[in-house]
């Protein structure tokens, strides 16, 4: 089973049929690559021969290397899904990565903008330009729906039911989900899909054909992830926001914000798409954290506790 092929059909099944995100198979692609070339300086040409003694020695052999906890921590789970992978399809016997134990790393809670935040953000695109009435509609339906930016380039025309406030996405898995739209988000949209027609750095005025993108750049393409971190990040030094803002800190706004007006867990959990619920339990170790630091700070007998 020759490493660099069926890494290369591993990552295809992600594409395809998983429905990862553009930055996601990046690192996944990088991730692999490198095992591979590992696999290639100790002349093992066939996957089937990989034993956990392997997988050992390129654990250690990173950690000579001085990679980071966190980045070994990545790469062995790129490898680890990879086995998994060809385990499930019986193309291997045995799994030589079950075994495998990675780094133990302290879990970061996900970092967010506070309300005002996300107000003076949303309110800094141009309403009078093409690309900003464009980016006014990425921003509010980030914030509005807490989608991937990997689920907001995809999203098609038919995707979008604005009379009815709502869309649908499919998200990790390809699972769908169905989305209510903010009326913010719906005039944005509504704005949006006047000028949409007239791209200004097309060749011919028009949308390039077969293009059912939502959102598309200024020469009629579809726009990209790595498109949408750019645009962000302009917008985040416009608005002085002295903290990394990503696409992703909008998604993980939007559940802070629903949590501390309320929401419930499981109601988050469906709305973000995640498949387990302990995955939406980090934003209730957010919003504790905050209500901590809010009563810290307001709490008369605060002070006398910490002069104690």
């Amino acid at each position: 089973m020759d490493p660099r092929a069926t890494i290369e059909r591993f990552l295809n099944h992600l594409d395809v049929e998983r429905n990862f995100s553009e930055q996601s198979l990046r690192a996944y692609a990088t991730d692999l690559r490198q095992f591979s070339e590992f696999l290639d300086s100790r002349g093992a040409a066939d996957l089937t021969g990989v034993d956990n003694l392997t997988l050992r020695a390129y654990l250690a052999g990173m950690s000579e290397a001085n990679y980071g906890r966190r980045s070994i921590a990545r790469k062995l789970a790129s490898v680890r899904s990879l086995f998994r992978f060809l385990h499930r399809r019986g193309e291997i016997t045995d799994n030589p990565a079950k075994m495998l134990r990675t780094p133990k790393l302290a879990r970061n809670l996900p970092s967010f903008l506070d309300e005002n935040q996300v107000t003076v953000l949303l309110s800094t695109p141009d309403p009078a330009s093409w690309g900003g009435v464009r980016d006014k509609a990425i921003l509010e339906l980030l914030y509005a729906t807490g989608l991937r930016v990997s689920e907001l380039v995809k999203l098609q025309l038919h995707d979008l039911e604005l009379s009815r406030g709502s869309l649908r996405t499919l998200g990790k898995g390809r699972k769908e989900r169905i989305l209510p739209l903010l009326p913010a988000a719906v005039d944005a949209l509504q704005a949006w899909f006047k000028v949409r027609q007239r791209p200004p750095r097309s060749r011919d005025g028009a949308i390039r054909a077969g293009i059912q993108n939502v959102f598309i750049n200024q020469r009629g393409s579809a726009l990209t992830d790595r498109s949408v971190r750019r645009l962000i990040d302009q917008y985040v030094k416009q608005a002085a926001i002295n903290c990394k803002v990503t696409p992703h800190t909008l998604r993980h706004s939007f559940a802070t914000h629903l949590l501390n007006h309320g929401a419930d867990l499981r109601d988050v959990q469906e709305l973000l798409g995640h498949a387990h619920l302990a995955t939406t339990q980090v934003y209730t170790h957010v919003t504790t954290a905050r209500m901590l630091d809010v009563y810290e700070r307001a709490h008369p007998s605060a002070g006398d506790k910490k002069t104690a």
